[in-house]
């Protein structure tokens, strides 16, 4: 229907559905509609994950420095990774040459024209300056090599977890646990909404911790009233 109705007539629709269903106590959204929060990701899981990874090896290099940004960058998997061979376009890319802590994503599902996304290096073994400098290394690509798609990353990722005897986590839970993760060292909302580049408050909906987070902005501050 979308697409061929105005959206007034959408909403009506939708109201006179949503009314029914209380006319006739019936549930709106039935249990099986709603899907298991996604587990965040968390610097341990990295830590733990990295251990069990070549770095010597082309692919554990290229999955571990593809992890610790994705994570760093609080980006989506799929704008650091193709969704298969054939999607890659070379005349989709950053011809500027740009420092290696700045990345130019040519497209995202928000923006045609592409965005900068930014991370700093960090202290201990998921240090993705050190990771990215290894794949660069390791991948200085020969001809037989290409680019990393999508499934290849959650596949060796996959079997990581299992090497890792721990249970696998799903991709978007990169995403969810790098928002996660700054909001726990008390960075404010904003920046962090800032930081994924979200266009919407929707980042709240995947808190993890609520306590955790909300406590530093609910404690009393007794200089304030001094």
């Amino acid at each position: 229907m979308a697409g061929n109705y105005a959206s007034g007539i959408l909403s009506s629709y939708l109201h006179g559905l949503r009314a029914w269903h209380i006319l006739h106590g019936l549930l709106w959204l039935p249990p099986h509609s709603k899907k298991k929060p996604r587990l965040p990701y968390i610097c341990n899981t990295l830590t733990t994950l990295l251990l069990h990874l070549d770095l010597s090896l082309p692919l554990d290099a290229a999955v571990a420095a593809c992890l610790t940004t994705i994570f760093y960058s609080a980006v989506q998997l799929g704008e650091f990774t193709l969704l298969n061979l054939q999607c890659f376009d070379p005349d989709t890319r950053d011809h500027n040459k740009l420092e290696q802590t700045v990345f130019f994503i040519p497209k995202t599902k928000t923006s045609v024209h592409g965005e900068d996304v930014f991370w700093a290096t960090q202290d201990g073994p998921s240090d993705l300056q050190h990771l990215l400098e290894n794949h660069f290394t390791v991948n200085n690509p020969p001809s037989k090599h290409r680019p990393l798609t999508k499934p290849a990353f959650l596949s060796h990722l996959h079997k990581t977890f299992k090497d890792a005897k721990m249970e696998p986590l799903q991709g978007h839970g990169i995403h969810i646990g790098s928002t996660l993760e700054y909001l726990l060292h008390g960075i404010p909302f904003d920046v962090v909404k800032m930081i994924g580049r979200w266009k919407s408050d929707a980042f709240i909906l995947y808190l993890q911790k609520h306590a955790q987070i909300l406590a530093p902005y609910m404690q009393a501050v007794p200089a304030i009233h001094e």
